[in-house]
């Protein structure tokens, strides 16, 4: 696949982070995958990294470019965010020293496991209650699931947004309440396993070819970049007016991509 076509899905992350809160991760690491593809099993391990670089990028640019009456239904959550951090931290090591194809398909049955849970839990479609969007009093997971959400989500290369935002819905919120806060709970996991990806290597990770910085693919990590930046500004400004229950939708419908993109052989 050539930047011209990693650009072009840049774009669709750019999408994703600003409606879905997903910071990109999802549309990332099938892709890198594919792109990574001659790595053989280490390009799992490659997609992850460089999946996380995206995201904090991403999700960063979509929390600065959130309105501050949004965010402040986050107040209250610091100890939440650190333990996302920490939880990411490890989660991001593990994936370095984890059997390669792991990954891969604790991706698949996380996504899976995902959306059966929004399909048959009742809350997700169709909230019972709504909550006042600038209350503050939502708080997206309990403090103490933090770490286990941040290793989760680092492990497999996504921001723990298909966790937050479903648990916020069922709290009351609209989907695009919803889907804002999920990017700075993103942000919180990604810088973490950013840093963990940029070092040296551990484990039985790859050789070094000359366009991995650690474990990152920096020229396909650039080009998501410069397809994602533009279109997350533009949304964030103009954000497209969607049914409550469509947009829903919509959201188990990129799961359903998702998985299916990691099915394919590469």
């Amino acid at each position: 696949m050539d930047m011209v076509m990693l650009i072009g899905v840049g774009l669709l992350t750019g999408a994703t982070t600003v409606l879905f809160g997903f910071g990109g991760g999802f549309v990332a690491v099938p892709v890198v995958v594919w792109v990574d593809a001659a790595l053989g099993a280490d390009a799992m391990r490659v997609a992850t990294a460089t999946s996380a670089l995206v995201m904090v990028v991403n999700a960063g640019f979509a929390t600065a470019v959130t309105p501050r009456r949004v965010l402040v239904a986050l107040r209250g959550s610091g100890r939440l965010l650190i333990l996302l951090a920490a939880g990411a931290w490890a989660g991001a090591l593990a994936t370095r020293v984890a059997p390669a194809g792991l990954a891969r398909w604790a991706f698949v049955a996380y996504v899976a496991l995902t959306i059966a849970d929004v399909l048959l839990r009742p809350g997700f479609l169709r909230p019972r209650t709504r909550v006042t969007e600038v209350s503050g009093a939502l708080r997206p997971l309990p403090a103490l699931l933090g770490a286990p959400v941040g290793a989760v989500a680092a492990f497999l290369g996504v921001g723990g947004s298909v966790m937050t935002v479903p648990a916020m819905r069922r709290a009351g919120h609209t989907m695009p309440m919803a889907t804002a806060l999920a990017n700075p709970l993103t942000l919180a996991i990604a810088l973490p396993a950013a840093a963990v990806s940029l070092g040296g290597a551990t484990g039985p990770a790859v050789d070094a070819p000359a366009h991995l910085v650690g474990l990152i693919d920096l020229p396909a990590a650039s080009a998501l970049l410069i397809g994602a930046l533009p279109v997350i500004a533009v949304l964030r400004r103009r954000p497209p007016r969607i049914p409550d229950r469509a947009y829903a939708w919509s959201y188990i419908g990129l799961l359903a991509v998702v998985t299916g993109a990691m099915l394919v052989p590469v």
